[in-house]
């Protein structure tokens, strides 16, 4: 019998009475760490979740502040936190919700001075980000360091959710660069629907919950594309790129350190043969 406390099987009782959790899944949850990239608009649920669900230990990583503006979709942060980091807000709601969980706050921007080190200390990663450049970081580094990743993406009516184990297919076997710049607006210019994040951050969530339980099919080679204004759930398959230089045969790239992650983050451009 996994040694869980009076309160712990309290807390998670309904996990605890699933034949698919119960106390060793439970027990597993509270071993794990994750790092989440981002404490935004897809951060919120995902912290949320992760740590009611009982994820011991979660990094928050994010150099932002709270503005006003974040209110309508960043449910994590309240009026009384505007101006206030969002490392701050974020991890006094974790600590409020879960004193099981322990959290570790990075004021920071994830860089390619500081992503292999962070990553290093995590079992799996939460893009979370809403940026191209941070999304191909953290996959590289992630692929390089074989960490498997949850990664969202959110635009108007539109989200994007998938996974990747770390040992591929990876972000670039999808995207092998980053569009052209402005040829799509972030959400401050096209905007985004206030709960859409929330439906894509769940949907992170669940993936690395069942990761953690070994439980069900996870999105691992397969892009989840759901349409808020039709309420449709679209698949597309997600293929190995023998070519792909972080997962392919014959990667190019050692180290994120020796890449760029500006304009269309091309290692073609970045990485010498």
């Amino acid at each position: 019998m996994v040694d869980l406390d009076p309160e712990q099987l309290d807390r998670y009782s309904r996990h605890v009475i699933m034949d698919d959790v119960g106390p060793s899944g439970q027990a597993a949850l509270l071993d794990a760490s994750v790092l989440v990239v981002g404490a935004g608009g897809l951060g919120s649920p995902v912290l949320q979740y992760l740590a009611a669900a009982g994820i011991g230990r979660l990094g928050i990583v994010d150099d932002d502040v709270v503005e006003r503006s974040n209110l309508q979709r960043q449910v994590l942060h309240t009026d009384d936190d505007v101006g206030r980091p969002k490392v701050d807000s974020a991890s006094e709601f974790v600590a409020d919700r879960n004193p099981d969980v322990t959290v570790d706050a990075y004021e920071t921007r994830l860089t390619r001075d500081n992503a292999e080190e962070v990553i290093a200390d995590y079992d799996l990663v939460v893009d979370a980000s809403d940026n191209f450049g941070t999304r191909y970081l953290v996959n590289d580094a992630c692929t390089l360091a074989g960490t498997p990743v949850s990664h969202g993406a959110i635009y108007r009516f539109e989200g994007q959710v998938t996974t990747f184990s770390g040992e591929g297919p990876c972000y670039r076997c999808l995207f092998p660069s980053a569009p052209p710049e402005g040829a799509v607006p972030d959400c401050a210019t096209a905007g985004v629907l206030g709960v859409l994040p929330g439906t894509i951050g769940c949907f992170q969530a669940t993936e690395v919950v069942k990761w953690f339980l070994d439980e069900g099919e996870s999105l691992d080679g397969r892009l989840l594309v759901y349409d808020a204004s039709e309420m449709s759930v679209d698949e597309v398959p997600i293929a190995p790129n023998p070519d792909c230089p972080v997962c392919g045969s014959d990667p190019a790239l050692s180290s994120v350190t020796e890449a760029e992650y500006d304009g269309r983050c091309s290692l073609s451009e970045s990485v010498s043969d």
